[in-house]
């Protein structure tokens, strides 16, 4: 995996080096795929400008079945959004090519339309065979983006993608309304959700709230369910407009954006293995077996632990060696463990780096471990992820460990670790 530093180079025309918009990064991978990240389908994905403009921007509005409505549908060079108001009448929204502005698709199919192809995050997964049994809630074409080709480069979003043959069809049963000045609009069917962090993604970070995107980018509050027929409110007062930190639910995968200014601030893959070595020479000890303990290195993150891996009990915070005893009878079903440094019962797991760095909200060593999952992060890191409520079915939300997806514990969400150092 390429780190920040390497990708963030801003461009001049005399280095070819193409201009970065920002990235996606999918929540839930630490770093990539479970099998490997191939073609388009894969755990982060670059937003470039493209050689040649591709955005497109509404032009005509066709009503009915009109000779020009079928030719806007049938020409494969057209692109056209259709809204079926009933059997017999279609309003069909012709799009013409836009030369300030580059489009990125996103979504489940893997024809030739989508940049970004995204399947369903299934929590704690360790191969991509786990998440096939799943039926699939992401649209084949979810979404698009936008992205202006000059300075500042505004980045917009909107609800669903052109399929092959340029053309998005919403259905008689979709959501869908006229809008005061004569335009159509309307909703997928189990949404495009984004919220914007309060104060950017920065160590002062907050949650904002979720709201729900329309195919002309406007922005709602969120339907009762995720494919309810009603709208929600418009909320004149937000945009569609993606901010560093910008969360998109697509209602089975959660994508972070993450703008190329903020990546440049945020810890390179080198750093965090600078981190991670640091740890490693203190030298910290088993506190019952005095084994010295390593956190692997980050290309060792799937694999089962070994014998140096450091534990933790959540419930604490002390971190040990794996050993087998302190094993409470009431616990042997589950992994209650009772800690023999302070007599804490709870969970007893393996620690594993974070790998992913556009998660980090900073630089700070890791100290601090996500529970139930184990995964360490920098302790401004795990204060903010415990804090975002992440959509879940189609219409709960909890709070989840960004690098496997597991969602946290309600009583504490995260630990900070207690190693202890060699005792020469």
């Amino acid at each position: 995996m390429y780190s920040p530093e390497q990708e963030n180079i801003s461009t001049s025309s005399s280095t070819k080096v193409p201009v970065k918009y920002g990235e996606l990064i999918v929540l839930g991978y630490n770093g990539s795929l479970p099998n490997g990240d191939r073609g388009r389908r894969k755990s982060r994905f670059a937003l470039c400008k493209r050689p040649k403009a591709n955005g497109v921007k509404p032009s005509t509005v066709h009503v009915s079945c009109s000779p020009q409505a079928e030719k806007a549908i049938s020409n494969k060079d057209q692109h056209s959004i259709s809204y079926t108001l009933s059997r017999v009448q279609t309003v069909v929204v012709e799009y013409t090519h836009d030369s300030n502005t580059d489009m990125f698709q996103i979504g489940r199919s893997t024809e030739s339309p989508i940049d970004f192809v995204v399947t369903d995050t299934v929590a704690g997964s360790q191969s991509n065979s786990d998440t096939q049994s799943v039926q699939s809630t992401i649209s084949r074409f979810a979404c698009r983006i936008i992205c202006q080709r000059s300075p500042p480069h505004t980045t917009r979003i909107y609800a669903a993608g052109f399929d092959p043959s340029k053309n998005i069809f919403l259905g008689e049963k979709a959501a869908k309304w006229k809008t005061s000045d004569g335009q159509m609009d309307g909703l997928t069917t189990n949404g495009v959700l984004v919220m914007h962090p309060r104060n950017g993604f920065t160590q002062d970070s907050k949650p904002g709230v979720w709201r729900e995107i329309s195919l002309c980018g406007n922005v709602f509050t969120l339907r009762e369910t995720r494919s309810a027929q009603q709208r929600g409110k418009m909320v004149l007062s937000e945009s569609q407009e993606l901010v560093d930190g910008s969360l998109i639910d697509l209602c089975g995968a959660t994508l972070l954006w993450r703008t190329a200014e903020g990546l440049s601030r945020t810890p390179t893959l080198k750093h965090l293995e600078a981190l991670r070595q640091e740890i490693n020479a203190a030298r910290p000890q088993c506190p019952v077996g005095f084994n010295t303990l390593a956190f692997p290195s980050m290309r060792r993150k799937d694999l089962p632990p070994d014998e140096k891996q450091p534990w933790v009990y959540l419930r604490c915070g002390h971190v040990h060696g794996y050993h087998d005893w302190g094993n409470h009878q009431e616990a042997r079903e589950g992994r209650l463990r009772e800690c023999p440094m302070c007599r804490a019962k709870g969970p007893y797991v393996p620690l594993w780096l974070g790998c992913e760095a556009g998660f980090y909200l900073d630089a700070a060593p890791p100290t601090h471990a996500f529970d139930p999952c184990g995964h360490v992060c920098s302790e401004k890191t795990a204060a903010f992820w415990s804090q975002i409520p992440l959509p879940h079915g189609t219409h709960t939300f909890h709070a989840a460990c960004p690098f496997c997806a597991q969602q946290l514990s309600s009583e504490h969400s995260y630990v900070r670790l207690i190693f202890q150092g060699p005792l020469d």
